[in-house]
């Protein structure tokens, strides 16, 4: 287990980075923080180095006890929940919060080798849309998830707690250049790529020929204004996932669970 310090002071320079609202910052010092034991323990699975670690005092012997013996490195800083609230400014749900080094992104080709089916997020922003898809794609046998630059931060701190984890689970990366760029690209390497638009003449998701493909790209776009029409110009086709009640379309989160189970692996079905 890693030394147990007791908190005495609020503005301890160790503890700054618990402290701050600007995760930015902490993008640009190299970490993230994973929040509650299974989404921390997920990261550990995965290889993430622990820098330091916050909990509640009877955390790290209850039910965290196996994370605290896990970060033998690290230093565990401790208090009442109160004490943490006041350091952290929000309620820490779970009673523990820690610190982990990111690591050097792989490059797209990495990634996709060997992928059938992965998902495009173009310049989604919301951050708990992003955690949720990627729920998804873990949970419905997606291979990996591809980045524009302009998408949020996928270590976010509320990203990787509403992912549950899942962002340590299927492989990602961001996806260099501008659009129509990256679906050449994708196409290139053989990837059918479908987006998930309403403009134009859609095919249904319940197509059949999607579950036929043996590469196939889902794209999504923004919660606003969707994918850009460039995007949907220069995919083999337009996918819509069928409404009633005069609903126009689906939350993004929610679409993707949608199309990732409908357009899984035919011999999968």
């Amino acid at each position: 287990m890693g030394s147990i310090i007791g908190i005495a002071d609020l503005s301890a320079p160790e503890l700054a980075p618990f402290r701050t609202a600007d995760e930015r910052e902490l993008i640009r010092q190299g970490v993230f923080i994973a929040e509650s034991p299974k989404v921390i323990r997920t990261a550990l699975a995965a290889g993430y180095e622990p820098v330091s670690v916050l909990a509640e005092r009877g955390c790290i012997t209850g039910r965290a006890a196996d994370i605290a013996e896990g970060c033998s490195q690290a230093p565990i800083y401790t208090a009442d929940r109160g004490t943490l609230e006041a350091l952290t400014g929000y309620r820490l749900t779970q009673g523990i919060l820690c610190l982990m080094r990111r690591k050097e992104l792989p490059e797209p080709g990495d990634v996709l080798r060997g992928a059938a089916r992965i998902a495009v997020l173009e310049n989604i922003m919301n951050q708990t849309n992003v955690g949720a898809i990627f729920r998804s794609a873990a949970a419905l046998g997606v291979d990996a998830v591809l980045l524009t630059e302009a998408c949020s931060d996928t270590l976010l701190r509320r990203t990787v707690r509403v992912s549950m984890g899942a962002v340590f689970q299927v492989p990602w990366c961001v996806i260099p250049g501008r659009s129509p760029e990256y679906v050449g690209a994708l196409a290139s390497m053989g990837f059918s790529c479908a987006a998930m638009a309403l403009h134009g003449d859609p095919v249904s998701i319940d197509d059949p020929s999607l579950c036929s493909e043996p590469r196939l790209a889902l794209f999504f776009g923004t919660e606003d204004s969707g994918l850009k029409p460039e995007t949907i110009a220069a995919c083999s086709r337009t996918v819509k996932i069928p409404m009633s009640r005069g609903v126009d379309s689906l939350n993004v989160a929610a679409a993707s669970a949608v199309a990732f189970w409908q357009t899984r692996i035919a011999d999968d079905r």
